[in-house]
């Protein structure tokens, strides 16, 4: 069975969400790793309150680590996928899955790349449930400074923009509900450049390797890659273009998906494939007790699991 790891972004995360992760040997070793390199306890962030967790400084950096740890995890335990996806954030968590980089070069460019969003400011952000697409996006590219900055399903969009921009594309389009993001900036969308050129010299510093299984990008959804090269551009891109979900879901079955595991909390992601491409099998990972449970489901590539593993292993 032909199987896509997708890793959920900001908004997924939850308190405690750390769980049984931090009991594992790789999950303390990891957590060790990350107080050094963010100069704070994941640990305690993911124990302590909602609000401190929600702030994007700590929210990115918190998931990455939560996610990796997982994925490391489920490949111990010999499950691989055939093909990665994340969303937003969630896209570094899948590349490293993919083995394009290490945790330590991944904690730092989420660590840098919470800190450039979580500065950012004159933004705002809403979700958008039920509407009319055809006239959101007439409106939209109608009116400027304003973009739809997470296409997360058929029912389902978010707007990125300055305030003016956002207010006055709500008050020209019928929307069943409106649910205003806590954030400061207008993610994913042409306002946050000055926060990608610098980000683009953190990246352009990193050596992405050749990815072992494909990635689907957020930017090019349509070209699924294991080019290191190109998966560091999309990356570059990614700041301020949409996070094109709904064509992600979309091409899971065009290239011969038929099960979907949600590494990390919430099942955000689950739900909307369910809702957008219901033949596909889904599963919900977010603690060891997950995997554990389903140590015997292994995913076979090929017949040497230990080889693969150490193979794996070796790219990390």
């Amino acid at each position: 069975m032909k199987t896509a790891w997708i890793f959920p972004g900001q908004g997924s995360q939850a308190l405690g969400m750390i769980g049984d992760l931090a009991e594992s040997a790789l999950g303390q070793e990891r957590l060790e790793i990350a107080a050094k390199i963010l100069g704070w306890s994941v640990l305690e962030k993911c124990q302590g309150d909602e609000e401190t967790l929600s702030r994007t400084l700590y929210t990115q950096p918190c998931l990455f680590v939560v996610e990796s740890i997982l994925a490391d995890l489920l490949q111990e335990k010999g499950h691989f996928p055939d093909l990665v996806a994340g969303h937003s954030l969630g896209e570094y968590s899948a590349l490293y899955a993919a083995r394009v980089f290490n945790f330590e070069t991944g904690l730092n460019l989420v660590q840098n790349r919470s800190r450039l969003m979580d500065a950012a400011e004159g933004g705002k952000m809403a979700a958008l449930m039920k509407f009319d697409r055809t006239s959101l996006e007439t409106v939209v590219n109608q009116t400027e400074n304003v973009v739809i900055a997470n296409d997360n399903s058929a029912e389902q969009v978010v707007i990125s923009g300055t305030p003016e921009a956002v207010d006055l594309v709500l008050g020209q389009v019928k929307v069943k509900r409106v649910m205003q993001l806590k954030v400061s900036g207008a993610f994913h969308s042409p306002l946050m450049e000055n926060a990608a050129i610098q980000f683009r010299q953190i990246l352009e510093l990193v050596n992405f390797q050749k990815a072992k299984v494909p990635v689907i990008s957020n930017v090019d959804p349509s070209n699924p890659t294991q080019d290191g090269e190109q998966l560091k551009k999309y990356l570059i891109q990614q700041m301020t273009s949409s996070v094109r979900w709904r064509e992600i879901m979309l091409k899971l079955p065009d290239v011969g998906v038929e099960k979907a595991i949600e590494v990390g909390p919430g099942k955000v992601l689950t739900g909307l494939i369910k809702r957008t491409t219901p033949a596909i099998e889904l599963e919900n990972i977010s603690q060891l007790a997950n995997i554990s449970k389903n140590s015997d489901d292994v995913i076979f590539q090929g017949s040497l699991i230990g080889v693969g593993f150490i193979i794996w292993q070796y790219f990390r």
